[in-house]
């Protein structure tokens, strides 16, 4: 009877002392990969990749983060897998843009909603900026809205994206701003970024809507270009500090693009405080801000239920700016 005393007594305690422990001192999760809802070289590889090198930088993660490619609908094909497939596997964080989040407010991952996953943590972000050729006679935003006000035919927005798609919102604000019914705005859609710069260097657009990290390329590889105006609520930090933004030339245009990742919704506490742990731990570190960077992505840190909460309020913005555009019913 002793004996028995002894050893519930030493389990108890033993649980006790567990429970208390933090996530980076719980078992990390089995087999980590990251699942990147693209074909590789794109944002959702570049996303995973920057996880793989800063947690095992940061030795957060012992075991190597393979990385998973499920390509399809800008992350609705992962969105379902994991909801409806593999909702409990805490091994797997699948990457996410604001791309996704978009997607997710007008109603194209289906049936599941923003309500259906755990959002672990955001890991970098991106900002859209309007650009334009170096020889344009667009020398700022001024000029380009008022050539939109005088006869918005005459200014061609391109960029790579479908109506409804990031880019083309970037250019319907853009047009919004400048008092122009947006769908007098002419806009020519891309199979990518690249195509539409080389249709903006051939003249045959005048404005390109893309992201900060695309113009730092650009301008870094020697590109005959111009940024107009970066939307974000502050100036960003590098190349593009010169640059100014949307508001501080008088107009209320904003985009950000974050990066992080999510779980499924049956995932336990455990695995999902061990990796929003592991990320707060990590994005903490400086070599990570430098693994940031070099990915050409701008500081954004949020995890858990910040990240969480800040989703579903993006998410809530998106389909209220998709009803104003005709995109999805009010």
């Amino acid at each position: 009877m002793a004996i028995k005393k002894i050893g519930t007594s030493f389990m108890l305690a033993a649980s006790l002392i567990a429970s208390a422990l933090p996530a980076s001192a719980q078992a990390e999760p089995n087999r980590p990969e990251c699942i990147a809802p693209a074909q590789p070289g794109g944002g959702f590889d570049l996303t995973c990749r920057l996880a793989q090198a800063a947690l095992r930088q940061s030795g957060a993660l012992e075991s190597p983060l393979r990385i998973v490619y499920m390509p399809g609908g800008i992350g609705a094909v992962a969105y379902n897998n994991i909801v409806a497939q593999r909702p409990a596997e805490g091994g797997s964080i699948v990457a996410f843009s604001g791309g996704s989040l978009l997607n997710l407010a007008t109603g194209k991952f289906g049936r599941y909603t923003v309500d259906d996953v755990r959002w672990v943590a955001g890991i970098g972000a991106d900002y859209g900026m309007a650009v334009v050729r170096e020889d344009s006679p667009y020398k700022n935003l001024d000029d380009l809205m008022n050539a939109l006000r005088e006869d918005p035919s005459k200014v061609i927005f391109g960029a790579g994206g479908t109506v409804g798609s990031q880019d083309w919102m970037k250019a319907a604000l853009t047009a919004q701003a400048a008092d122009v019914d947006y769908k007098k705005m002419r806009f020519v859609a891309f199979e990518g970024g690249g195509e539409g710069i080389t249709a903006l260097r051939g003249g045959h657009i005048q404005v390109f809507m893309g992201d900060a990290a695309e113009a730092i390329s650009m301008l870094e590889g020697g590109a005959p270009i111009r940024v107009l105006a970066v939307y974000n609520d502050e100036r960003l930090p590098g190349r593009l500090a010169d640059v100014p933004t949307a508001k501080e030339q008088g107009y209320d245009i904003e985009w950000p693009i974050i990066r992080g990742f999510y779980v499924g919704p049956k995932v336990s506490d455990a695995d999902y405080e061990w990796w929003v742990d592991a990320f707060k731990t990590t994005m903490a570190t400086p070599e990570f801000a430098e693994l940031q960077a070099q990915q050409g992505l701008f500081p954004f840190a949020m995890t858990g239920p910040d990240l969480d909460a800040y989703v579903k309020e993006q998410v809530q913005k998106y389909a209220e700016l998709a009803a104003s555009f005709g995109l999805v019913k009010k």
